[in-house]
């Protein structure tokens, strides 16, 4: 067993002792219990003396690990449960937890697999990237948990990197990856961010890794974490971003392979609201038709259809799910206002928020070109924002014409209402238009 788990390491067997009726110091031969047992082995000379050796490393080597002794439980009840326990713990520590209202994702689910391609060598790094609620980090931990059990102990899930590396910088996610894959003893020794690159490189280059980097959104993460060129053969990096121009980085050695995530189908989408809304795949027949209006808000964004549907969930007066449909027309629920500003904000060039609002407001289904003459004609250059927009999973353009989601649409037009930026006349009559500048005419007076 000792030698099994010694020449394998990495495959996900460990060793947990029993103390049955013995204690350390026996395992350690510091008794005669098992000591004058197997010097007994030795003159008989039933056994080589290299198996003997073998041996007393071996039971050296087992009490080194912690264990259970038999003698500090109340009975045998309590030390199964203890040891059943950990047993589970082992079994189940790098699983991820996903929702069970899985909707939709099973061909997503099979593109990722096929890139991945598990079975061949090399090394494999994929970028899935979409905006934000599409879905992202659930299709990660799904992947994760089908393929954690081949690479045994080498691998690491390390979520919300963006958030953790804004509060305290890689340090962090750098001390998880180690620890998850049993060099917790060496995370004690990191006290900077170039401590953990160097802890890293030595260690998983010799090593075949599952990587999963959620909610990336800068390049030098990738490098801090996991390196530039020290990834050994058949090692697997998944990579969730909001933004996929992170993957321009500079000196690193390997193609990553990108994946768009994509909206649910106007079915999917139904049946992962009902799920929420009614606890069953499709609304009942009395509330089919508002069911499939209030759906068509969202246009097939995941956690647009999950926070609506929940927070109708056991409402049954049919007024209040008319009111919410007329407010979502308006505006998106507030926990999607809330997912989709975080790529707003992160917009750092007031510019590229301009040209953002500019586009919800203005240029929706309207010509590229008709948009780009009139930034230039204001002197105000939009290649290098309309890039970052497409990058961030913000705006496309389709057919030449802008297309925006209808969440960030509506997200664009909260914001320039607040701002008091920019006036709609499709979502204002002329008396509110009339007011509004008025409003604008005072406050500039009084400046």
């Amino acid at each position: 067993m000792v030698e099994n788990t010694s020449k394998f390491e990495g495959d996900g067997k460990v060793i947990l002792p029993i103390f049955y009726y013995v204690k350390p110091n026996d395992v350690k031969l510091k008794t005669p219990l098992y000591s004058e047992a197997i010097s007994k082995l030795e003159q008989e000379k039933k056994f080589s003396s290299e198996d003997i050796t073998k041996w007393r490393w071996a039971l050296t080597e087992v009490d080194s690990i912690k264990g259970w002794e038999l003698k500090k439980y109340s009975g045998h009840g309590d030390l199964i449960k203890s040891v059943v326990e950990e047993v589970l713990i082992n079994l189940k520590t790098r699983q991820r937890d996903v929702t069970r209202d899985l909707v939709g994702m099973e061909d997503q689910i099979a593109a990722i697999s096929n890139l991945l391609d598990i079975d061949s060598g090399g090394i494999r790094f994929i970028g899935i990237y979409g905006m934000g609620g599409i879905g992202k980090t659930t299709l990660a931990k799904i992947i994760f948990n089908q393929l954690c059990p081949q690479f045994g102990r080498n691998c690491s899930f390390l979520d919300n990197v963006r958030e953790k590396a804004k509060a305290k910088g890689l340090v962090t996610p750098q001390k998880k990856l180690l620890s998850d894959i049993s060099y917790s003893r060496m995370v004690r020794e990191i006290d900077s961010i170039d401590d953990g690159i160097n802890m890293i490189k030595k260690i998983i280059c010799n090593k075949k890794m599952l990587i999963v980097s959620d909610d990336v959104d800068e390049g030098n993460q990738i490098q801090n974490l996991i390196g530039v060129n020290s990834l050994h053969p058949g090692t697997r990096i998944l990579v969730t971003t909001r933004d996929k121009s992170i993957w321009n980085i500079r000196g690193f050695n390997y193609r990553i392979e990108d994946y768009e995530m994509v909206m649910l189908s106007d079915e999917d989408a139904l049946k992962l609201f009902s799920k929420h809304a009614f606890n069953c795949n499709s609304p009942p027949a009395n509330y089919n038709t508002l069911s499939k209006d209030i759906v068509s808000t969202a246009r097939g964004l995941p956690l647009a259809l999950q926070a609506i549907g929940s927070s109708l969930f056991g409402q049954e007066n049919k007024k209040i799910w008319e009111e919410r449909l007329e407010k979502l027309k308006k505006s998106p629920h507030e926990d999607v206002l809330g997912k989709l500003r975080i790529s707003y904000d992160a917009l750092a060039l007031h510019q590229k928020k301009k040209k953002f609002l500019d586009i919800a407001c203005c240029f929706i289904d309207r010509k590229k070109k008709h948009g780009m003459y009139w930034w230039k004609d204001c002197e105000i250059g939009p290649e290098d924002a309309i890039d970052v927009l497409i990058k961030r999973c913000m705006i496309k353009v389709v057919d030449d014409r802008f297309w925006m989601h209808d969440q960030f649409r509506d997200l664009g037009r909260v914001i320039a209402k607040q701002e008091h930026t920019r006036l709609l006349s499709s979502l204002l009559d002329e008396e509110k238009i009339i007011c509004e500048l008025k409003s604008i005419e005072v406050k500039y007076d009084q400046i």
